[in-house]
Parts: structure tokens; C-alpha cells; sequence
């Protein structure tokens, strides 16, 4: 049975009312007064549906408070009557279907209370007095024939490659020049004083945007440490220290210091000697500035740290003290406005009618110089008609809004605006958002999947609905409410995200009026939180004040929909992770952070439970042991729970998707999961030759992650390596992507030989090889492969980059060489061309040598025509061994990005410096004038010798 969507508009209306209709089949042989019963209510339910959806499509300042009490009323009313036939569904096929006509029956009524049943209980009676006038006052005011119900068929969207490039290239985009110099003025100074520049100004100026152009742009060969950190409205400092220790300390990671006092000392000690850099993103209080500033030394060293705020009065507490100065963030010039906002719109502001230019000056002037904002109203014509009268009907609804407002104001007007001109279906995806804690960095493919087991995607096959939910989510990037992080090397496909504050703020006070999330996020419950039952739950901050409170509600709330728990949470999960699948309604149970041991102890129902994931960072996990009752369950993923032991799985007949660590051994009757298309992280050395010949029989496997080791005793057994073989070829024939983990060298060409002269349908491969060469017949059958990453611990000469070039679809290249311990470093070529042939397509090519003593890349004229982005990993002692260390970077027409790690072991100051010189100059002359990023790696393994760096620390810039 399909289930339609749920909606932050009509609550689960729609999946009522497919599930009724399920319930009229022969399945379940209803008597015909019951089945009349089931028909007349599918009919008020429709009528309700109807009037939220024309609520929906309204300003909140239009519907009159007594609507939308009638409104809530009705979407929390859905709720629970989905709960009821589920739980009824989830008996009726265990063989305890108890009284249909009495479950009708109960139904019916708990809708009549609406309007009119007079004859019912003292309860339903009471819902009656309260429900039945909003009800006949909506009547009254909104035409019901006008109501026209959502279509559940929407086209499908592609990403506009206009939007990701907005945000990446914004510094090039909206004056960004002008401020960053003078902030770096500010920073520069010729003695070694410790010195704070703080940004403030209003929310969604770019203060962010400016800080991280002055982070990026003075470069690493000044300082000794450097760490960016994002404090935010509610911060969790133990987290914040620790990520700062990370990045200013390899041996370091901060996970055995359970104190924030115990941070501060090591974060202090680390940087108590040297120069460092930091940038504190966000900083909401004084007593947070302090906290952390308790952390970082004034050595006297030449230190600098920038902070951004929106207060002016946390900026004055970043400057007291110590050598500062305040920088207040400036709005957009109407020019640079004009630039933002056509990038988005056009390819050039040239491309804009005159008329259109017009209404756009108009539009821009309420937009008062703040990004967002314009980045806002962009996103929300980007899906209109360039014609006039439409942009001048959006410029009255803004002037509508935003007139006499206050700047943050006019922010907030503006988000209400994009807000109410989105889908229905878009609306309920993008409240799911606030589930997410600030200044997530979200995982795409996990969000999506997400959206389907919450029901927010409507669909007939998961497949479909998967495709359907990255569809919603390159809508709301082309709109401009999500911003992505990481785009796929193809340009097509955003792998990570993130939500603006500004944005985030504004989707958690609606999630939070509609009932649709309840959130814990460090200041205390939302507002929803002892008014209404809670549907959805997301603990994003460290509950431990409230466990017991939350622990029995948990217990208790039979109407949980979802568990999603992020941080340090360890008391609540130690103590009480028993009561999490209590609920036969729990669709999703999502912990993820440093909770300490989590045992789930036993299913005690059978439930709808279609996700459970467990990203548990440093300690152990335990499954149910009847985690087979979880008949739904789709994904299953404990990759990160360190798992003592995985229960029996076998009976999960559903299971799509199942991540475990590759400690883990599976069981033999791997061949009864079916349905399963991903799994991922599987250590064939220590599986059984069963497990291994039922791998095979998986004929939906569309992802397979193994590591295929060199020598195990298993392994070396002839029967467990020919199994291996052999399930490897069969699989190898309908796999989409593949990724093999030190592979072994004549079983990975044996299994991929299998499909020669079929190709196979796989996409994205990832392969460990001794020899690119002898790989070359295998590799270059792989018509359809669109992603490759090889790493290589031998022989890749000319031959094996030609074997690579010709593939015709490839997108994305990484190769990775490194030298076995038992090769000689010589048979490694001194130098790797690529030629004018092959490659043709190719978008993004990462190259890495900085693990061997290879000699430099070459690009020839004509060389990958279409690349955009190239990394390359290189090695700073190879510098004058060699040569440059790369050659014909102008060859490359289409480079917009470079990045290039620098491996400094070995090498003294003197090297890797040139090697820093030589990169920023040819970056320079490149007629796209690329955007560079250099990184140090490897930086204390650095030999003794001269550095050219003057003695005054001065600042260097990229």
C-alpha cells in the first residue's frame, strides 16, 4: 500500500485517506454498512483536506485566529487518527484485527465530533464544543467549492547550476573585494601584539562570507595553527573546543577529555608557543566570547582572531582588553546589489529587459542591501515567468510586507514571503529542516531518505520517491532556502547542505506553530512543547537536566512519529535508549553524537519503524535481539555503533539499506534480504564461504562496499577466494557504484574480466591496484562509469592514463599513487602528461602524488577542455628533484577552482615555500584567474632549514 505524503498544511489527511481506501478492498471483507461508514468519512476528510490547503495558500496575517485553531484542531486530529488505523492495520495482520465495525465506529465519531454527532461520550463531546463552531465558521468563510485538492504528480526539478554557484563564487560576485582588504589592513601590523578584529551587523549582511574571505585569503605559511569554529544561538562548548583542538592538533582529537575545563587547558597548552589564526563564526552572548577566549593564549606571538556577531555589544566584549577593533558589515551598494541579483536570474545583468531592470531597482531597494534577502527574492523568481506584470505583482506583495519594518524585520517578511509562494509539498520538506541543529553541514542523501520514511514524499515505489525527493530538494536550493556545501563533481547532483540561520530561524517558529516538530535545543523545550502532543521529537543539545521528564514521555507518547537525537546526550541514552521503540506509530529513531552505551534492549511492539540509525562516535551499541520483529524496517544503519554483535537480520524482508562497520560478521542467510540495494562496509575476509555465495544471489545490490584483504587465513583458503570471485562477477554485472578496499590483485581482475564484452551498468567505482596497466582491458569495458577513483601501489604509466582518457562518460577522476612497502620507487614514471585526447568530459580531476616520489602533471594544450575543479596532492622534497610541480596549468580552459595539497614532510622551509610561489603564480596568469586554496600537510614532519618567512610575521596573502 502507497502511502500519500504527510504536510506541515493538513497534517497526515492524505494518508488517511489512502489508507481508508486500502481498507474497502477484499483484504479485510468489511461488512457493507462498515465499508459505508469508511466511505463517508474519506468524504469529510476531503472536505477538511480541502480547506487547509486554501488556508495554506494564505499569509498567516490573513486567516483569522479562530482558523487556525480550527486548523490545528483538525491537522492534529489526522494524526491520531492514522495512529489508530495502523495500530489496527499492525493487528489485523498478527491475527488480532479486534472489532473492525468498533474501530469505524470510533473513527467515524472522532470526525462527526466536528460537526454534528450529538450521541457520543463525554470526551468526544468535550472535542465537539471546542472543534464544531471553528468548524462551521471556516464554512463561512471559504468557498469549499474553490478548494482544489493538491496534485500528487509534480514535474520533475533539476538543479539550476546558477544556484550552487551563487554561493560559491559569491566573493566574486557582491563587492566583497573592498571590505576584505580593509579587514586585512585592520589585522596587519608589524609588531608581534595579539590582535581581535570582530565583525558585526545585521543577521544575513555576509558578515560569514567576509570573515571566511579573510580566512581563506591570508594564507598558512604566516601562522602555525589556524581553526575556524561556529559558536551559534546555543552552543555546545564542549563540541566547539574539541573542534578547534582537531584542527589546531593531529594527535590530538579531544574525544578522552570529557571536561570543558580539561578543553580549555589542552587547547591553551597547544597554542601557549605559537601564531596562531581563528575564526569564531557567531557568537550570540558575552559569557560565550569568554568562555572561549579562556582558551586562547595572548602569547604575544603575532596571534589573530576574527569573531562575527550580530550585537554590537558582544563585539565591544571581543575588543576589551587586548589590541581590537570593531568592523561594522555594510549593505550591498545598489551596483553590487544589481550583480547579486542578475547572477541568479540571468547570465549577465546585460541579459535583463529594461523593464524588467525597473521593477528589479524597486525590488532592490526593499531588499536594503542585505544578500540574503536578495539571494531570497532571486530564488523566488527564479521560478516565475520573466515577464513584467509578475515581477511587479511580487514587488507590491514585498512593498506589502516590508514597508516601515525595521531592517531584521524586512528579513523575516521577506522569509514569509518565499515561504507562502512555495508547493504544499515543498513547505512540509523544508520545516523537516528544523530537525537539524545550527550550522549543520547535512548529508543530502540522508535528508532525503529521511523525507520518504516521515511520509513526506508521496509515491507508489521507494525508487521513485527517492528520485522525487531530490527533486523537492534541488527546488528549494534553486529557490535559494538551502545553500550547498559540497556539489557532486558532475555539477548535477548537491551531495551536502546547509540551512542560513536567518532561514533556520524562521522554518523552527513554523515547525513549531503548526505542532510539526518539538525541539530541545540547549535554551529549553519549544513553545509546543506541553501544549500539544508531540509527533515529532529532535534533541539537539545536551538534555541531561530534563532525562527523567523526556525519558517517561518518551515512554508514554504512543503518538511519537520520530526520535532524532543529536550531541551529548549520554545520560539519556545510557539510562533510557530500552523505552525508544515503545511506540508502534515511531517511524524514525536517529541518534547520532557522543551518547555513551546504547542498548535498545527489546522490540516491544511491532511497529511502523522504517529508519533506524545509530552514529554512536566512542562507545558500543546493542541491537534488539528480536530486531526481526521490525517488519517495515528499511534502513539499518550502524556503521558508526560499534557493534558488540548484530543480531539475526534475516527475516527483515523489507531492508533496502544495511551500513555496518567491517568489524562486523554477518550471517549466512545473507540471500534472504532480497530487497536489499545498498550495503556497505562488508570485510570478505571474515566471512563465511556461505555468506559470501549468498552475497551473490542479491539481485537488487545496486551499492556494494567491501574490503577484500591481501592475506587473511580465510582468504588464502582456495575455496573463499573463488567464492569470492565468483559473487563478485555475478554482482559486478547490475551494480551501480562499487567500492573495493585493498582489493586482491589477481582475484580484482579475474571478477571484472567476467563482464567482457557486456558492459555493466556501474557508475562509480572505487579500486585499490598494483598495476594500472594490466588493469587497462577491464577498465576501459566500463562504458557507463561516470565516477572513478583508483589508488595505485605500483607501475601507472602512459598506457594506463590512456586507458583512463578514453573512457567516454567519465565526469569525475581521482588517482591516488602511493609506493608499496616491497616496490621500487622507480618504476613510478618521472612525469605524467595528459594529452589533448581523451577526457573529454571530464569535470573535476583530483590527482595525488604526494605519497611518492613521482615527478610533476603536465597539461597539454587542449588538455580536459570542460574541467572545472582540480586537486592535486604534491610532494614539496620532490620540487627540485623534478622541477615545477605542475606544468601547462593554462592549458586547462575551463579551471574555476584549484586546490592543492602541499606534503611538507621532508622538506625544509625553503621548498615548500617555492612550491607555494610557484603554484600562486601560475594560478595568477590563468586567464579564469581561478579560485586557490593551498594547504600544508604533514607540516611538522618538516626538516630543519631556511624559511624565507620575515622576521615580523607579516601577513601573506593568496
Amino acid at each position: 500500500m502507497a502511502e500519500m505524503m504527510a504536510s506541515a498544511a493538513t497534517g497526515v489527511l492524505g494518508s488517511v485517506i489512502n489508507k481508508l481506501a486500502a481498507m474497502l478492498t477484499d483484504k479485510y471483507n468489511l461488512a457493507r454498512d462498515v465499508k459505508q461508514g469508511i466511505r463517508s468519512l474519506q468524504d469529510e476528510l476531503r472536505t477538511m483536506e480541502a480547506m487547509l490547503l486554501r488556508l495554506e495558500d494564505k499569509d498567516d496575517d490573513q486567516i483569522d485566529p479562530l482558523a487556525k485553531d480550527w486548523r490545528s484542531k483538525v491537522r492534529e486530529l489526522s494524526y491520531d487518527i492514522e495512529d489508530c488505523i495502523d495500530r489496527f492495520v499492525l493487528n489485523h495482520s498478527h491475527g488480532d484485527g479486534g472489532s473492525t465495525a468498533n474501530f469505524v465506529h470510533k473513527a467515524i465519531q472522532m470526525v462527526k465530533t466536528m460537526f454534528k454527532d450529538r450521541g457520543i461520550a463525554e470526551e468526544i463531546r468535550r472535542l465537539k464544543r471546542l472543534v464544531s463552531e471553528q468548524s462551521e465558521r471556516g464554512k463561512r468563510y471559504y468557498d469549499i467549492n474553490q478548494c482544489l485538492l493538491a496534485s500528487s504528480s509534480q514535474p520533475m526539478v533539476l538543479l539550476d547550476p546558477r544556484a550552487p554557484a551563487l554561493f560559491q563564487e559569491a566573493r566574486d560576485l557582491v563587492g566583497i573585494v573592498a571590505p576584505r582588504e580593509e579587514i586585512i589592513s585592520l589585522l596587519r601590523c608589524e609588531d608581534k601584539v595579539h590582535k581581535v578584529v570582530s565583525i558585526y551587523g545585521l543577521a544575513g549582511q555576509g558578515k560569514t562570507t567576509l570573515a571566511m574571505e579573510v580566512y581563506h585569503k591570508i594564507t598558512e605559511t604566516a601562522f602555525d595553527s589556524r581553526a575556524f569554529v561556529s559558536v551559534s544561538q546555543t552552543p555546545d562548548m564542549k563540541e566547539l573546543l574539541r573542534n578547534i583542538l582537531s584542527q589546531i592538533s593531529k594527535s590530538h582529537g579531544g574525544q578522552m577529555l570529557e571536561t570543558v575545563e580539561q578543553l580549555i587547558r589542552t587547547v591553551k597548552e597547544c597554542l601557549k608557543d605559537k601564531r596562531y589564526f581563528i575564526l569564531i563564526d557567531d557568537i550570540w552572548s558575552v559569557s560565550a566570547w569568554e568562555l572561549v577566549r579562556s582558551a586562547l593564549p595572548v602569547n604575544d606571538n603575532g596571534s589573530r582572531i576574527i569573531t562575527t556577531t550580530r550585537i554590537e555589544a558582544v563585539a565591544k566584549s571581543c575588543c576589551t582588553g587586548i589590541a581590537a577593533q570593531m568592523y561594522q558589515a555594510k549593505p550591498l551598494s545598489h551596483e553590487d546589489s544589481q550583480r547579486l541579483f542578475f547572477k541568479r536570474l540571468f547570465l549577465s545583468g546585460d541579459d535583463c529587459h529594461p523593464d524588467l531592470r525597473k521593477v528589479s531597482d524597486d525590488i532592490l531597494k526593499k531588499c536594503c542591501g542585505l544578500p540574503l534577502a536578495i539571494i531570497s527574492i532571486a530564488g523566488l523568481l527564479a521560478n516565475r515567468s520573466k515577464a513584467v506584470e509578475v515581477w511587479v505583482n511580487v514587488l507590491r506583495s514585498i512593498a506589502a510586507a516590508v514597508d516601515k519594518d525595521s531592517p531584521i524585520d524586512k528579513m523575516k517578511r521577506i522569509m514569509l514571503l518565499s515561504y507562502v509562494d512555495l508547493p504544499h509539498h515543498l513547505k512540509s520538506c523544508l520545516l523537516y529542516l528544523s530537525v537539524f541543529p545550527e550550522d549543520s553541514l547535512i548529508d543530502c542523501q540522508q535528508l532525503i531518505l529521511l523525507w520518504v520514511a516521515e511520509g513526506l514524499i508521496p509515491g507508489q515505489d521507494r525508487e521513485s520517491m527517492e528520485q522525487l525527493g531530490r527533486s523537492y530538494l534541488n527546488e528549494l536550493i534553486n529557490r535559494s532556502l538551502v545553500q550547498p556545501t559540497k556539489v557532486g563533481g558532475h555539477g548535477a547532483t548537491v551531495k551536502q547542505c546547509r540551512v542560513h540561520d536567518v532561514i533556520l530561524e524562521f522554518i523552527v517558529s513554523k515547525a513549531v506553530e503548526d505542532n510539526f516538530i518539538t525541539i530541545w535545543n540547549g535554551n529549553g523545550f519549544s513553545k509546543n512543547y506541553s501544549s500539544n502532543k508531540i509527533r515529532r521529537l529532535s534533541i539537539q543539545k545536551d538534555i541531561s537536566s530534563r532525562t527523567e521528564e523526556i525519558a517517561k514521555m518518551i515512554k508514554n507518547g504512543a503518538q511519537i512519529r520520530s526520535i532524532i537525537i543529536f550531541g551529548s546526550n549520554s545520560v539519556l541514552v545510557n539510562k533510557h535508549a530500552t523505552e525508544f521503540l515503545n511506540s508502534q506509530v515511531l517511524r524514525v529513531l536517529n541518534i547520532e553524537g557522543e551518547v555513551g552505551e546504547c542498548s535498545l534492549g527489546n522490540v516491544k511492539s511491532l511497529g511502523l519503524l522504517k529508519s533506524l540509525r545509530i552514529d554512536n562516535k566512542f562507545s558500543a551499541s546493542k541491537l534488539p535481539k528480536d530486531v526481526e520483529k521490525l517488519q517495515r524496517l528499511e534502513t539499518l544503519d550502524v556503521r558508526l555503533a560499534k557493534l558488540e554483535n548484530l543480531p539475526c537480520i534475516i527475516q527483515l524482508h523489507k531492508l533496502v539499506r544495511l551500513f555496518v562497520d567491517d568489524s562486523v560478521r554477518l550471517p549466512d542467510g545473507i540471500r534472504s534480504l532480497q530487497a536489499l540495494e545498498e550495503l556497505s562496509w562488508i570485510d570478505l575476509g571474515i566471512q563465511s564461504v556461505k555468506f559470501i555465495q549468498g552475497l551473490g544471489d542479491l539481485t537488487n545490490l545496486k551499492l556494494l562496499k567491501i574490503n577484500w584483504p591481501y592475506s587473511t587465513e580465510l582468504r588464502d583458503m582456495k575455496d573463499h577466494k573463488e567464492a569470492c570471485i565468483s559473487t563478485l562477477s555475478r554482482l559486478f554485472r547490475h551494480l551501480r557504484e562499487l567500492h573495493v578496499w585493498h582489493s586482491d590483485r589477481d582475484g580484482t581482475c579475474s571478477f571484472m574480466a567476467s563482464c567482457v564484452p557486456t558492459p555493466p551498468p556501474l557508475q562509480m567505482l572505487r579500486l585499490d591496484t598494483h598495476n594500472l596497466n594490466r588493469m587497462g582491458p577491464q577498465i576501459s569495458s566500463l562504458v557507463n562509469l561516470t565516477r572513478l577513483r583508483i589508488s595505485i601501489s605500483g607501475e601507472a604509466g602512459k598506457e594506463g592514463i590512456n586507458i583512463l582518457a578514453n573512457l567516454p562518460m567519465l565526469l569525475s577522476l581521482t588517482v591516488v599513487l602511493f609506493i608499496g612497502k616491497d616496490l621500487d620507487s622507480g618504476i613510478v614514471y618521472p612525469r605524467h602528461a595528459i594529452s589533448r585526447q581523451g577526457f573529454q568530459r571530464l569535470l573535476k580531476f583530483h590527482f595525488d602524488n604526494s605519497l611518492c616520489d613521482a615527478g610533476p602533471l603536465e597539461f597539454e594544450p587542449g588538455a580536459m577542455p570542460k574541467l572545472q575543479r582540480l586537486k592535486l596532492g604534491l610532494k614539496a622534497r620532490c620540487q627540485f628533484k623534478f622541477g615545477e610541480g605542475v606544468l601547462g596549468l593554462q592549458n586547462l580552459a575551463g579551471l574555476k577552482h584549484l586546490a592543492i595539497d602541499i606534503n611538507c614532510g621532508r622538506a625544509v622551509a625553503y621548498e615548500v615555500e617555492a612550491l607555494e610561489d610557484d603554484i600562486r603564480g601560475a594560478a595568477a596568469v590563468h586567464p579564469n584567474r581561478p579560485i586557490l586554496q593551498v594547504q600544508r600537510i604533514y607540516q611538522y614532519a618538516m626538516a630543519q632549514g631556511r624559511s624565507r618567512r620575515p622576521s615580523d610575521h607579516a601577513i601573506v596573502e593568496a
